[in-house]
C-alpha cells in the first residue's frame, strides 16, 4: 500500500471539490485544518512554466502579500478596521512541481450578474458600487500598486448575501511602482478598458487604473461601455481620442454629477485624470443620498443582461466560427503586429482578451493562467447564458478569456477529455436527429430556452429564444401544402425531409470538438444530407456548422449555434445550391 506523501499543504489544508481549471491552474476549495475555515487554493502546475513564468507568478504573489492588510484607521484610542474590497492572498506554498496560492473563498459571483438578479437598481446602487471598487483601486495605489486590468470578470461579490462585498481579484498583470512614477511597463490590460497612454506606448501609472474605472462606471449607469468597435484599431482610435458621448434617451435620465465624474475618470491626459482618493470624494459618492437619483433603472438592468451574455459568450462564438471556417485546414493563427521598436504585440481578434506584450515570447513555452478566477461555481456553470447584443453590433464589448481544450490536458488524462469530446458529438447528433423527425419537444430537452444563433435566413441579425425555431416545427404541413420552401436547412429537413422524403440520411463530417473547462464545449463540423424526394429525385446539401454547448445540472444544452450558407428565395422546387442527382 502507497505511503501518501506529506507536504506543508496537505499538512495544513484538505482539498475538496474543483472550482475553476485553467492552462496550467486548477482551483479547488480547501479547508485549513487547524481552524476550519474555507479558502479557495489555485494550483500552478509549474513543471510548464518558463523562468519568465515564475518570475511573473512570484511577483503576483509578492503583490497580494503586499495588499493583503486591512487598512486601519485611529480613533479616539480605537483603531477601526476598515472593510478592505480586495481579494486576499493568506498563503503561498512552493512544493515540487506545484505552487499553491491560498485566497479568500468568493462566494457570490460577479458584481455584474448580481446586478441583472436585483429587483431594484438605481443610479446610487452604481454610485455604491464605483464606491466599492474605488476604495480597492485607491489601496492598491497606497501601496505602489497598479493593477492594470480592472474589467467586470474581476469584481466579485464576497457571499451572496444582500449588500456582500465587492472583492477586486486577478493581480495576474499588476505591477508595483514607486509614488507617482511613470514609466513604459509594456502593452498590458484589456483593450475595452485600455487607456489612451497606453495605447500610444507612452509612460503611465496609477492613472491607467481610474480610466478603467471610468469605463466601469460608465457601463455600470447605462449597461453599455463608451467605446466599441468590432474593428480593434478603430475602438484603439476611439480610446486615444477619447471619443465617447451620452446618447439619448438612456442619459436623460443620469444626473450631471455622475456625467462630471465619468468626465474625470475619462480624461485623456492622465496628469490631468481625478485620482482614486479625489474621486472618493466626489459629491456623487460622498453625497450619495443627496445627489444620485433613487429611481429604478429597468434599461440599465436590461442591457446589462445583454453586455454579461455577450462577453460570457462571445469568445467561444467566436472560436467555434473560427473553426468553422479553418477545421478543414488547422487552427487559426492569433494575429501578431511588430510595432516600431521592435517588440511584438498580440491582437485579439474579438478585441477584447486580456493582452500583456511579453506573453508571445512566452507562447510556446507555456505561461501562468490567469482564467481559473478564485470564485465558486454558480449552479447554473460558468458560461451563463442569459441574452445576447446584436448581431456583432450594437454598443457591446466582450472581456472573455477563452481556454480551448489544450488548457484542460493539463490535469485531465487524455481518456477523459476522448471520452468528453464524443459526448458532445453524440448530443449533437441526437439534436440533428430531432430536427429530422420534427420531434420539438426533444428538440426543446437538447436546446438552452434562450438558445441564439446566427443564420442567412435570419437576415445577418442574432435571432434568440426558440420562437423562430417553432415557427417552423409548427407550420411544416402549411408550407408544403403551398409548395413554399424556406430554404432554413436546420428545418428544411423538417418542412420537406420528415413529411415528404422516402429517405433522409445525415452524415457529421469532420467534427472538431474544443473543450471550454468542465461545462463548456464548442463543435465545428460539416453536415452532409442526402434524401430522395418525394417525386424519387435525390438530392444533396451540405453546410457548415458550429454549436456551443453549456453542461447545466449534469446535462448538455445547446446554447449557441451558427450556420454558414447563403440565403436563396422561396420556391426553389426543393432545390440547393449543393449537389443533386437522380
Amino acid at each position: 500500500m502507497a505511503v501518501p506523501i506529506c507536504t506543508r499543504f496537505t499538512e495544513n489544508y484538505e482539498l475538496k471539490e474543483e472550482l475553476g481549471k485553467g492552462a496550467f491552474s486548477v482551483v479547488r476549495r480547501c479547508v485549513q485544518k487547524c481552524t476550519g475555515m474555507e479558502f479557495a487554493a489555485k494550483i500552478i502546475n509549474t513543471k510548464k512554466l518558463s523562468t519568465r513564468d515564475f518570475q511573473k507568478l512570484e511577483r503576483e504573489a509578492r503583490i497580494c502579500r503586499k495588499l493583503q492588510h486591512p487598512n486601519i484607521d485611529s480613533d479616539s484610542n480605537t483603531k477601526k478596521i476598515i472593510q478592505q474590497n480586495i481579494l486576499r492572498l493568506h498563503d503561498s506554498i512552493q512544493e515540487e512541481n506545484f505552487h499553491y496560492l491560498v485566497f479568500d473563498l468568493v462566494t457570490g459571483g460577479e458584481l455584474f450578474e448580481d446586478i441583472v438578479a436585483r429587483e431594484f437598481y438605481s443610479e446610487a446602487d452604481a454610485s455604491h458600487c464605483i464606491q466599492q471598487i474605488l476604495e480597492s483601486v485607491n489601496h492598491c495605489h497606497s501601496n505602489g500598486v497598479v493593477h492594470r486590468d480592472l474589467k467586470p470578470e474581476n469584481l466579485l461579490l464576497a457571499s451572496k448575501a444582500k449588500g456582500a462585498a465587492v472583492k477586486l481579484a486577478d493581480f495576474g498583470l499588476a505591477i508595483e511602482v514607486q509614488g507617482e512614477q511613470q514609466a513604459w511597463y509594456g502593452f498590458a490590460g484589456t483593450p475595452g478598458y485600455l487607456s489612451p497612454e497606453v495605447l500610444k506606448k507612452e509612460p503611465y501609472g496609477k492613472p491607467v487604473d481610474i480610466w478603467a474605472c471610468g469605463v466601469i462606471l460608465y457601463i455600470l449607469l447605462v449597461g453599455y461601455p463608451p467605446f466599441w468597435d468590432e474593428d480593434q484599431h478603430r475602438l484603439y482610435s476611439q480610446i486615444k481620442a477619447g471619443a465617447y458621448d451620452y446618447p439619448s434617451p438612456e442619459w436623460d435620465t443620469v444626473t450631471p454629477e455622475a456625467k462630471n465624474l465619468i468626465n474625470q475618470m475619462l480624461t485623456v491626459n492622465p496628469g490631468k485624470r481625478i485620482t482614486a482618493a479625489e474621486a472618493l470624494k466626489h459629491p456623487w459618492i460622498y453625497q450619495r443620498e443627496r445627489v444620485a437619483s433613487m429611481v429604478h433603472r429597468q434599461e440599465t438592468v436590461d442591457c446589462l443582461k445583454k453586455f454579461n451574455a455577450r462577453r460570457k459568450l462571445k469568445g467561444a462564438i467566436l472560436t467555434t466560427m473560427l473553426a468553422t471556417r479553418n477545421f478543414s485546414r488547422g487552427v487559426g493563427r492569433s494575429i501578431i503586429v511588430k510595432k516600431g521598436d521592435g517588440s511584438q504585440v498580440k491582437e485579439s481578434t474579438d478585441s477584447s482578451t486580456t493582452l500583456e506584450d511579453d506573453d508571445i515570447k512566452e507562447d510556446k513555452k507555456g505561461g501562468v493562467d490567469r482564467s481559473s478566477t478564485v470564485i465558486a461555481k454558480e449552479p447554473e456553470g460558468s458560461i451563463t447564458r442569459q441574452n445576447i447584443c446584436t448581431a456583432f453590433g450594437g454598443p457591446c464589448t466582450s472581456a472573455t478569456k477563452f481556454s480551448s481544450d489544450d488548457s484542460t490536458q493539463a490535469f485531465v488524462p487524455s481518456s477523459a477529455l476522448q471520452a468528453r469530446r464524443q459526448e458532445i458529438i453524440k448530443m449533437t447528433e441526437q439534436l440533428i436527429e430531432a430536427i429530422n423527425t420534427g420531434d420539438y419537444e426533444a428538440y426543446t430537452k437538447i436546446c438552452d430556452p434562450h438558445l441564439t444563433a446566427f443564420e442567412p435566413e435570419a437576415m445577418g441579425n442574432l435571432v434568440e429564444g426558440m420562437d423562430f425555431h417553432k415557427f417552423y416545427f409548427d407550420n411544416g404541413n402549411l408550407i408544403n401544402k403551398k409548395i413554399i420552401v424556406i430554404p432554413y436547412y436546420n428545418y428544411l429537413q423538417l418542412l420537406v425531409l420528415g413529411k415528404n422524403c422516402k429517405a433522409v440520411n445525415t452524415t457529421i463530417l469532420n467534427p472538431h470538438v474544443h473543450l471550454i473547462g468542465e461545462d463548456g464545449a464548442c463543435i465545428a463540423y460539416v453536415r452532409l444530407t442526402q434524401y430522395m424526394d418525394k417525386h424519387g429525385q435525390a438530392h444533396t446539401h451540405q453546410s457548415e456548422e458550429s454549436r456551443v454547448w453549456h453542461k447545466r445540472d449534469n446535462k448538455w444544452q445547446n446554447v449557441h449555434f451558427h450556420r454558414s450558407g447563403s440565403c436563396t428565395g422561396s420556391g426553389a422546387a426543393f432545390g440547393f445550391s449543393g449537389s443533386s442527382h437522380k
